[in-house]
Formats: C-alpha cells, structure tokens, sequence
C-alpha cells in the first residue's frame, strides 16, 4: 500500500527532517584524512539523540550502526569501522532520523582532500542527476519518470546506474511502497499522487554497473572497483513541483570551500 501523508504527518517529517539535516552537518565538519568512520558514526548518533530523535538505521535488520558510510567503491551500507580517512577518498554518508514516529532519509557523497578531478566530476554530476530526477516527482506523472530522467542523465557522461539498489517511500516506516528506481521508463510504474513522500536516491557508478555484497552481508562494492557516488533526499509530491523535505543547507554552511555546490540553472535536464 502507498501511504498518502496529511499536512500534518509532513510537518513531523520535516521537523525530522531539520535534525537529519544538521547531524549530518555535524559529521560534515569532521570529514578529513585521519579520522575513523566510526567516530563519525558515533558523532552523529550522539547528536540524532540529544536532539529527541533516533538512528533509523541502528538496529535495523540488525544494521549495527546509526550511519552507513560507504568510501570510494563501496557503493551504500558500510559499516563504520577502523578504516581512517585518506586523502584522494570519497565517502558518502546516508543517515536516517526518526522523530514524532515519522523517518527522514538523506544522503551525501564527499571528496576528502584532493580528490581527481574525474571523481569530482561524478560527485557533481551524481547529486545533479537527483535533483533532476526529483524535480519529476510531481501529481500525475509515474514513478519511471523518476528513473528515466537520473538515468539519462548519468549515462549521458558514460557512468552506469545500480539496478538492483533503489529509493522507497518513506514515513512511519523507513522503507515503505513504492520502490523508485534510478532506471527506468517515462510513464511506466506508480502513479504519483499528492502526498506521497518519497526517498530519491541516484547510486552512480563511475565504471560499470555490476555490484558484489561483501562477507559482512552489508557492505556493497561496485565489482570493477571503480568508485560510485550516492546522494538522497526525502521528497513530497506536490501538483506542479515537488517540495524536497531534507536539506543540505547546514552540510554546504560548514564545507562552503569544498562542497559540491550546482547552479541547477545550468544543468540540462533529461
């Protein structure tokens, strides 16, 4: 079944929404060759729950921590550890926050220190392709609009999308119907409806769209080894524009120097 949320389910999602948005703000000041994954990961729950709210991801199918970091060929789910930031990395943090009994879920890919300028380029072009794909998420149009329009544009520059990972909605449960992929075709599967609330999540490879799960059960890698970048926001279908839920306000606030930061004015959509 596909949830159409009130008014006033969405002002509780927006309000976990905000805290989202600031704990990752609060990883975001510490991303910097040296430090573990896992102090991330503990700054951020900390914060989630000093601000009234829980980790959506700590426990869940017995996940065993509150961020999935996932550094260069991993493409989503890692598990915090050891591993110390280098610089020439990137690592994309995806973190959910319940609050009022309502989730929030939003990703987003960092370069740490020097990165090539080719790696850039897939960051930029990966978080451009979610925001081209969400601005189809409005009454009337179908899931696959989504689909097509962030796999058109990623493969326009020769990257490959993941088929088999994909976004969901989103509320009072963290996945919930329906699945949106970042594939597809215009006018083909849901139909999108007002009040639908919806995690938007293009996962693009820099090489070839092939995926392994390592031993863990979790940890999944692009199976050439090739990097892949991710970014997520949770988005409300509304007639005529989409209203995006999350923010990456507070993130771009404290990485003004090195944040992927896109003029949509001159993006080409799909």
């Amino acid at each position: 079944m596909i949830n159409l949320r009130s008014e006033e389910e969405i002002a509780l999602i927006k309000q976990s929404a905000q805290v989202l948005g600031r704990a990752h703000a609060e990883v975001a000041k510490l991303v910097r060759p040296g430090i573990s994954t896992k102090e991330l990961d503990t700054v951020a729950e900390t914060f989630i729950r000093d601000n009234g709210g829980e980790p959506s991801f700590k426990g869940y199918n017995k996940f065993p921590a509150s961020l999935c970091i996932s550094v260069n060929d991993v493409v989503v789910h890692g598990i915090p550890g050891r591993y110390e930031l280098r610089d020439g990395d990137i690592i994309s943090i995806d973190c959910g926050v319940k609050l009022h009994g309502f989730h929030s879920d939003s990703a987003y890919t960092y370069p740490v220190g020097e990165v090539n300028a080719g790696v850039r380029k897939l960051l930029s072009r990966t978080k451009e392709s979610l925001y081209i794909g969400l601005s189809k998420a409005v009454e009337g149009g179908n899931v696959g609009d989504i689909g097509y329009a962030v796999q058109t544009y990623a493969e326009r520059f020769g990257y490959s999308v993941v088929r088999e990972l994909v976004g969901h909605g989103v509320g009072k449960d963290l996945h919930e119907a329906p699945e949106v992929p970042n594939y597809g075709r215009k006018g083909q599967g849901p139909k999108l409806k007002e009040g639908m609330v919806l995690a938007i999540e293009p996962m693009i490879n820099y090489g070839k769209k092939a995926i392994v799960q390592e031993r863990d059960g979790w940890t999944i890698r692009t199976a050439d080894r090739k990097p892949s970048a991710h970014f997520e926001h949770t988005v409300l279908v509304r007639k005529g524009k989409p209203e995006i839920l999350t923010t990456f306000e507070y993130i771009e606030a404290v990485t003004a120097n090195t944040s992927l930061m896109i003029d949509m004015n001159h993006v080409v959509t799909a």
